[in-house]
């Protein structure tokens, strides 16, 4: 019994050392483009993104490159249509795909992706 709970105890250690070491970058300003609506109008998006970052040590390497990143959102979500930006799945799939570029783009630059998660923590469109 002894030796399950030592077991038990290591294991939880290891988990709590892996979750603490992750750390946060968010964007600031918010990211505020516009994208294309019906009828050929203007319409904007004003959000928050975070990026989870593996390791605190790649916190500076992921400040350095922000303005690389914050423009890649920006294109990305300048291409949507208004039907994508106003539904909740038409958000996730953007947020895949600006992850997905993200991590490319720190990988090309870093040689690693760096990032674990990219989330939209807040959503304001018009």
């Amino acid at each position: 019994m002894k030796k399950l709970s030592l077991i038990l105890v290591l294991a939880l250690a290891s988990l709590t050392a892996k979750a603490s070491d992750y750390v946060y970058y968010g964007f600031q300003p918010d990211i505020i483009t516009n994208y294309v609506a019906v009828k050929k109008k203007l319409g904007y998006v004003r959000l928050t993104v975070e990026l989870m970052i593996e390791g605190s040590g790649n916190l500076e390497a992921v400040e350095h490159h922000a303005p690389l990143l914050r423009d890649a959102i920006i294109n990305i979500i300048g291409q949507q249509s208004e039907e994508k930006i106003k539904s909740i799945n038409g958000r996730q799939q953007i947020q895949r795909e600006c992850e997905a570029k993200v991590k490319e783009l720190l990988t090309q630059e870093t040689g690693q992706p760096l990032i674990k998660r990219l989330m939209f923590t807040q959503w304001l469109d018009n």
